[in-house]
């Protein structure tokens, strides 16, 4: 039911693994019978190595920002410009949430119109950086989630739009490593941006604040652009008989119960990244850097987390993956954060966390391919009407999607768990702290993460 936009999958295949892989060549034509230079190599080769490292920088820079607004969550609530401002969480939800949700829409207009789509990554830093010189006039809370939160996301989305997509043209074997290192990015810029942030914020301001991270985006990704590209020139792509895909995937039981589990977890997830700087602050009297320094150890974790995971992805069943994942966050959250008194507890919960629960994601490679490959005895590889015809990127859309519903829904949810303090002077450690229900909403949903493990035991995967 999608658009004519590709090559079959089994073509392209053909092209990244000639049928002699001892001819160092490979040359295709660009659709008018002329033969175009060899293409270069998957899995290897500064071109690929050089597009990973490209998607890196925009990876960690995008999403970076998005996953360090604790910092701001912070600021926002005891300046006096937004101080007693309601919906200031809003904000950062509405940036990670918008990038999310928008996914299909995005990843389907790059599939439809690949000529233009080339020029995605430039367009959607360019509105990032706008974005961000807006944001710094604002002055108050709704101006702030127009244009740091809306306006960021849909440039953001736009920009990395392109990494997803012809991520798959570059890495085949190493697929799944090289989604985890990307991914892990997130985890690098996490570390850094928050003490860039607190800094600027505590000594220039919010306006001088965003005015620099525009400049540092632009600075440090427009050059990076041209290297986001595809493998296959989309001249020659547009040669080949041209694949159709369909979303059908998306109401089949595989990926209904794939995506039902990712939505919980997701949910729940986002929470410690937004509150934790407060909860040390409130609850254990850390001073502003050891509180900003627990978000951090949550990202710097992440970047372990996430090549780890993306390794294992490439050799193990994903359902095992996840659960992994899933253990480990689930009982970091309920023992080490549930339990903490002081901050060595607290800090041991962020690596723990960032670890386990910052790699949930790098599994999706797997959740994609299981979608995507041909149904067991298929008579036909070549995606016609007995193939499976679901787009790899179009997986990650709805995956992305799922996500950011869970995203949206945390940001008030949050809000309403924190302002009614249960169990308050009631309980030990982080339960009888005010957040307590915040700690075990996180912890229930960490748990739903790895259900597809048992459904896959069940035999309904």
């Amino acid at each position: 039911m999608g658009p004519e936009s590709d090559t079959t999958a089994t073509e392209l295949r053909r092209l990244d693994h000639p049928p002699r892989p001892a001819s160092p060549e490979l040359r295709v034509e660009d659709g008018t019978g002329h033969e175009m230079p060899s293409l270069p190599p998957v899995d290897r080769g500064k071109d690929a190595w050089l597009f990973l490292a490209a998607c890196f920088m925009i990876e960690g820079l995008v999403w970076g920002f998005g996953y360090s607004f604790g910092v701001f969550q912070s600021y926002y609530s005891t300046h006096p410009d937004f101080a007693g401002e309601s919906n200031t969480a809003v904000i950062g939800t509405c940036a990670l949430g918008i990038m999310y949700l928008d996914t299909p829409v995005i990843m389907y207009l790059h599939r439809r119109f690949p000529g233009p789509a080339r020029y995605a990554t430039i367009l959607g830093l360019l509105i990032m950086c706008l974005a961000l010189a807006l944001s710094s006039l604002s002055t108050t809370v709704t101006h702030l989630i127009v244009t740091q939160g809306i306006f960021y996301a849909l440039g953001g989305s736009i920009a990395y739009s392109s990494c997803i997509v012809y991520l798959e043209d570059w890495f085949s074997a190493r697929r799944g490593l090289a989604f985890g290192i990307m991914w892990s990015a997130t985890g690098l810029s996490g570390v850094v941006l928050p003490v860039l942030l607190e800094w600027l914020l505590s000594t220039r301001g919010h306006a001088t604040t965003l005015r620099v991270f525009a400049c540092l985006v632009f600075a440090f990704t427009a050059p990076l652009a041209y290297f986001v590209k595809p493998r296959v020139p989309v001249v020659a792509r547009q040669g080949a008989r041209p694949r159709p895909f369909s979303l059908r995937f998306v109401v089949e039981r595989p990926f209904v119960l794939y995506q039902a589990f990712n939505v919980l977890e997701a949910v729940g997830f986002f929470l410690p990244g937004i509150y934790l700087p407060s909860y040390a602050r409130s609850v254990l009297r850390a001073g502003p850097w050891p509180s900003v320094a627990a978000m951090m150890l949550v990202n710097v974790a992440s970047v372990f987390g996430c090549i780890a995971m993306g390794s294992l992805i490439d050799r193990l069943e994903v359902t095992r993956c996840l659960l992994v994942s899933t253990v480990g966050a689930t009982l970091g959250t309920f023992l080490l954060w549930g339990l903490s008194v002081n901050l060595p507890v607290l800090y041991l919960f962020c690596i723990v966390y960032g670890l386990f629960a910052g790699s949930y994601t790098s599994a999706w490679p797997g959740v994609m391919m299981e979608i995507t490959k041909t149904p067991a005895g298929s008579e036909d590889e070549r995606g016609n009407e007995h193939g499976n015809l679901a787009d790899p990127s179009m997986v990650f859309a709805f995956l992305a999607m799922g996500r950011g519903i869970g995203n949206v829904v945390s940001g008030p949810l949050s809000e309403a768990l924190v302002h009614a303090t249960p169990w308050k002077g009631q309980a030990f450690g982080g339960y009888g702290s005010g957040y307590g229900g915040l700690i075990a909403f996180t912890g229930a949903t960490a748990a739903f993460g790895g259900g597809s493990y048992l459904w896959k035991r069940l035999g309904w995967l």
